[in-house]
């Protein structure tokens, strides 16, 4: 079992859906500039069509790494404009470490044509209807990257 670390974010009408986007690469990339930003950025437009939807108000969107999950969530209508749930603190530690995803919830009247338009910017950043479970693969990945090899020629040489 990984670890789960959750952010929320405060999203309409306090931040327009793209300003969200925004700030929630902003989170994921710690600031720093490169390929994994630009890949984010890519997708602005398609991801902030599923904030809008408000998908990610109840389904998180979901990211894996060689490190903790994080899921992220938003805030709409009162409750954003108010803001005590929201908690955009930065993560201790880099979620877009090694072999990361991400997965967005959408609504499944949408999940079509969001697939195919992340498809064209990202193989790492996938959309799954928001009443599903993150996929499979996505586990295997996260699994796969925390099992532990003993090295015992390493261990006891120390």
């Amino acid at each position: 079992m990984s670890t789960v670390v959750r952010r929320t974010f405060k999203s309409t009408p306090e931040r327009e859906a793209s300003r969200t986007w925004a700030a929630i690469v902003d989170l994921l990339t710690q600031g720093r500039t490169g390929d994994a930003r630009t890949e984010l950025l890519a997708v602005a437009g398609v991801a902030a069509s599923v904030i809008a939807d408000q998908a990610p108000k109840d389904a998180a969107i979901t990211v894996t790494c060689d490190g903790p999950r994080t899921r992220v969530y938003c805030l709409y209508e009162d409750d954003a404009v108010e803001g005590s749930d929201a908690n955009e603190e930065p993560l201790g530690f880099d979620p877009l470490k090694g072999d990361w995803r991400i997965s967005l919830p959408c609504l499944a009247d949408d999940l079509t044509w969001v697939q195919g338009a992340l498809k064209k910017h990202s193989t790492r950043i996938t959309a799954r209807d928001l009443d599903a479970a993150v996929s499979s693969a996505d586990e295997a990945a996260t699994t796969k990257s925390q099992t532990l090899v003993f090295d015992p020629k390493g261990f006891l040489g120390s």
